[in-house]
């Protein structure tokens, strides 16, 4: 590859990225889009794909690494029935689906079963960020979507592992059984040397590197292990990526996982970006315009099966109709693997070209229409669907619980989970059925209701609980339930949490006691504080004292601004006399606390 080759690919996707992710379309797409342009196919500018895919390689091999890296065994124990149940049967049932329909168009049963595979693989490169920008990686569809792309990303290893077997077939296997034992014993051999080295000699080397203070030393020494081990594994006969994705996942307990991370991301980003623009060049567009009905079909077919597998899959789960309609938007597009699949499957003979070429068209323009499709649920189908489908309210199948939890976000979760571990009985509701879905998930027990609706209060046992906690997020929903107790049961004690000051402020106007009011981050802020001071060198009988200083002025200073409210010219004064009223007690804290060390 020449200077002037680098220039172009390097120039085209300055433009090209930031652009394409400005259109909202993922940089993914934008590399596709500059390697379309550059390529053979239009300006011919850039010509030596082979030399490019070659070196790009080392993207996914790098991807495949970071991947190990946040594969902590500890989280895919938790996610477990998420990751390997939903995952699982996303995985097989679109496996089937789109490899029967593989072979009844033609290709042989190993052929249509990779073609299958491949196409059952979403983008994880396109799909988080998407979710992410809209704030529904919280959600229960969004996080539905991630563990199935993480059982996609663990499911590619063994295909990778198995492709070479399928291309091998019964007459290319070893000869004799002692010659397939020691293919197999070698094979072991490389994956318990891959094993064994990461876990006693890496570390300690990456220890004492480290330690000596250089870290473009520390950048080389994290690219020379995922190489070495990528190499390892690719002497024998694996896959390369097997090695570097062993390597991360031996490295995700370590403590220099987060530097690692770092210092091999852009690394991976550059490789992949370089590996994602070859398959953009190599993107047979005249297929396109020789037959356009044909592709645009196969892309239609390929998505419409996959959103469907998908939906099925959540609805199995127990997901709502809305929640499994977006989980299956947001994986209908093929992912990149499958490139990486139609590359070494064609490599290996499984594939011919004129298929490889088709099914990377299917996947460049599935994942092109990902954007539009995302755009056509939320804009068209979400506000016609939704408001059809929308949820009653549960009908609550208790007499009454001393405590009504009132919002089971992520304050009434914690609080609940208290009174549970004792076994004191309450009843939960929160109005957000996507919150609903999450919690239930978890074994929760939680009523979906609007907590400002006197007829749910009533049902929850508002009239003989001891207790209303209410935790709800938004505040104008928090101040509507609470005229609603204020009002119907007088008796009913709130404690109130409050999201910052002025929330605090706004529910002692609504006739919450000043005591009962909890400020969210003033507790927290509070042990942050204590720390700090501790973490400074402050003596540690003084640090309980200052916070208690602290504390009872701020509650002090808090009922004043109560008082205040409305007088803005006099609060903002007396804020400022405060604020010098807790300088002087500080000050003569210390005094009193120098004479006392003195007079002992």
């Amino acid at each position: 590859m020449s200077l002037f080759e680098i220039i172009v690919l390097l120039a085209a996707a300055i433009i090209a990225v930031p652009l394409a992710k400005k259109l909202g379309l993922g940089s993914v797409l934008g590399y596709l889009a500059a390697g379309v342009v550059v390529g053979p196919r239009v300006l011919g500018v850039v010509a030596n794909i082979e030399t490019i895919k070659h070196i790009s390689e080392y993207g996914v091999v790098l991807l495949l690494f970071v991947i190990g890296l946040e594969l902590k065994p500890s989280r895919l124990w938790v996610m477990r029935h998420l990751v390997f149940g939903m995952g699982f049967l996303q995985v097989a049932g679109t496996t089937v689906v789109l490899g029967l329909g593989a072979w009844l168009l033609g290709l042989k049963p190993d052929a249509a079963f990779v073609v299958g595979f491949g196409l059952s693989l979403s983008s994880t490169a396109f799909v988080l960020p998407m979710l992410a920008e809209r704030k529904a990686l919280s959600k229960a569809y969004g996080q539905a979507s991630f563990s199935i792309l993480l059982f996609q990303d663990l499911a590619v290893i063994p295909m990778l592992v198995l492709l070479p077997v399928l291309a091998g077939g019964a007459d290319k296997l070893p000869g004799s059984g002692h010659d397939l034992l020691l293919e197999v014993g070698i094979a072991l051999g490389a994956t318990v040397a891959v094993l064994v080295g990461g876990r006693y000699l890496v570390r300690p080397l990456l220890r004492l590197i480290a330690s000596a203070g250089y870290q473009e030393v520390f950048t080389a020494a994290g690219l020379l292990i995922v190489i070495t081990a990528a190499s390892v594994m690719s002497m024998v006969g694996l896959s390369a990526s097997l090695g570097a994705f062993l390597a991360g996942v031996l490295l995700a307990d370590s403590e220099y996982r987060h530097e690692l991370e770092a210092d091999i991301e852009p690394f991976k980003g550059l490789f992949l970006g370089l590996f994602f623009m070859g398959v953009g060049m190599s993107a047979n567009l005249t297929l396109l315009f020789k037959q356009p009905l044909l592709i645009l079909g196969l892309v239609l077919a390929v998505m419409t099966a996959k959103a469907l597998v998908a939906a099925i899959v959540g609805r199995l789960w127990h997901y709502n109709g809305r929640s499994s309609r977006r989980l299956g938007f947001a994986l209908a597009q093929a992912g990149e693997f499958g490139f990486v699949l139609w590359a070494l499957a064609g490599g290996l003979g499984l594939l011919d070209d004129a298929t490889a070429d088709l099914l990377v068209l299917v996947v460049t323009l599935s994942m092109a229409a990902t954007p539009l499709v995302f755009l056509f649920e939320e804009r068209f189908l979400a506000p016609r669907l939704d408001a059809k489908i929308k949820p009653e309210f549960d009908k609550i199948d208790v007499d009454w619980n001393p405590v009504i939890i009132a919002g089971f976000g992520r304050v009434g979760q914690i609080v609940g989970r208290l009174l549970r571990a004792q076994r004191i009985p309450f009843t939960a509701l929160d109005a957000s059925p996507d919150q609903i879905d999450v919690v239930r998930r978890f074994g929760n027990k939680v009523y979906y209701g609007d907590a400002s609706r006197l007829d749910l209060l009533t049902a929850a046992g508002g009239a003989n609980a001891l207790l209303l906690v209410l935790a709800i997020d938004d505040v104008e929903a928090s101040v509507r339930a609470l005229d609603v107790v204020k009002k119907h049961f007088p008796h009913l004690r709130v404690l109130a949490r409050a999201r910052n000051r002025q929330h605090a402020i706004t529910l002692m106007e609504h006739g919450v006691a000043p005591d009962d009011v909890i400020r969210e981050t003033f507790e927290s802020a509070m042990v942050l504080a204590g720390l700090t001071l501790e973490g400074i060198g402050t003596p540690a009988d003084r640090i309980p004292r200052a916070l208690a200083i602290f504390r009872d002025h701020d509650v002090r200073g808090l009922r004043r601004q109560f008082e205040l409210a409305g007088d803005e010219a006099t609060l903002i004064q007396s804020a400022k006399q405060a604020a010098q009223e807790l300088e002087e007690i500080f000050a003569a804290d210390a005094r009193d606390a120098n004479s006392s060390e003195k007079a002992a």
